[in-house]
Parts: structure tokens; sequence; C-alpha cells
């Protein structure tokens, strides 16, 4: 098992990606933190094979905490697959030349997060499979680097207003259940017009689907379910 430890300031939204982790075969949730401290402690003491790693935390950025374990432990440190909604060339150009293996932005969907994920597995199993004294000749490299960089699952843009946080809140509520706006809304704590307004992107990006319950009398009511 691929031994893995969520790095993420808010604590719902580790949550939900320690559940996506629990989807995929291979993975386990070895541990959680919410910030570079605790992020460093985790990677010292649990030894995880990866690290799901934010970059906005309280005390810092989630950069710190591979320059920090880097430095620790002369470069052998747990693989990274970058997970934020930080979009700038800056950001993204510092996790590559701290060897970040993936840079997931947010929002996304499960489909994203496996295919992520799934990628990692391949690479780590072939790492193991060659060994540790292994010499790969050119071929065997070109086969690592393409599987370390899958093809990007195509998105739609981000709808204007939304927050990240809440679309993957909004997501999970309705991923095994179908729920009505109202009730999405007492499950995740926001108002029912922007549940409505979250879940009626999600349809239109073909992340759930839009269902038409009828009833004895009155209009239909609208339940929503996860596509995934």
């Amino acid at each position: 098992m691929i031994g893995v430890v969520v790095v993420d300031d808010d604590f719902r939204v580790s949550g939900i990606h320690a559940r996506y982790v629990a989807r995929i075969e291979g993975f386990e949730v070895v541990g959680q933190a919410s910030t570079v401290e605790t992020a460093v402690q985790a990677a010292r003491e649990l030894q995880p094979d990866l690290l799901l790693l934010d970059i906005h935390l309280p005390d810092g950025s989630g950069l710190d905490v591979l320059h920090r374990l880097t430095g620790e432990s002369g470069g052998a440190r747990p693989d990274a697959v970058v997970i934020t909604g930080a979009r700038d060339l800056a950001t993204v150009r510092a996790a590559m030349k701290l060897g970040a293996v993936g840079y997931l932005v947010k929002p996304f969907g499960f489909a994203e997060f496996s295919e992520r994920l799934t990628a990692f597995r391949e690479l780590h199993s072939r790492i193991h499979s060659l060994g540790p004294a292994a010499e790969a000749d050119q071929a065997q490299v070109d086969a690592l680097f393409s599987v370390a960089r899958p093809t990007p699952v195509p998105q739609l843009p981000p709808a204007k207003g939304l927050s990240a946080p809440t679309l993957a809140l909004v997501s999970e509520a309705v991923r095994t259940r179908d729920l009505s706006a109202a009730e999405v809304a007492e499950a995740t704590g926001i108002s029912r017009p922007t549940a409505q307004r979250y879940l009626s992107y999600l349809v239109r990006e073909g992340r759930a689907r839009l269902e038409l319950r009828y009833g004895t009398a009155g209009r239909p009511e609208h339940r929503y379910r996860g596509a995934v």
C-alpha cells in the first residue's frame, strides 16, 4: 500500500481528499495535517510515500514543507502532489523545481483526482520493479517520464465567484446520494440559493446529474446526485 499524508488547512476539504484516497486501490491515508509544522512532523514520524500538499497553510506555504524535508534528509523525502487553488506560474514553477510529481488545481472532481493518483501508483510501481541499483536505458527513462505526466483530463473553467472549498463540499455531499438543494444547504452549512448555484454548476460541468421526483401534486422536486 502507498501511504499518504493529506495536508490542507481546511479540515472539511482534507476529509474529502482522504475519502477520495480511500476509493483508489493501492492507497491508504496514514495521516492528515493542517500546517507546515504538523506536515513536517507527520512526514518524519509516519514516513509516507506521498504528500497531498496544499500551498496556502496558516504558518507558511506547502512549498516550505518540501524545502524543510529535503534539507533535513539530504533529498530523500516523500513524493508530493500539490493540490491547491494557486494558479500563478511562480508557484507552479517553484513546485516543479522542488520535485512535485503532480499539480492539481482546485476545484476538481474525483475523476481528475483519481487520474493523478493512478499515474503516481504506476510510476511508483515501475520504479520499485527496477530496483534502486538498476540502470535504465533511454526507453525506460522516457516511459517513466510519460507515466509521471499523464494527459490531463479536460475541465471546464470554474464559474466566476465560485469557491473551491465550497464546491468540493457540495460535490462530496451529492457524491453517493440524491439530495435537494435545501438538503445540500443543511448538510454543508451554506444557504439554499448558494447551494443551488453550485449544484447548477456541477450539472453544467457534467459532475452531477439532475433528477425530477414527482409527487402526488404540485411541481416536481429537483434532486441532485454526483455523476462520478
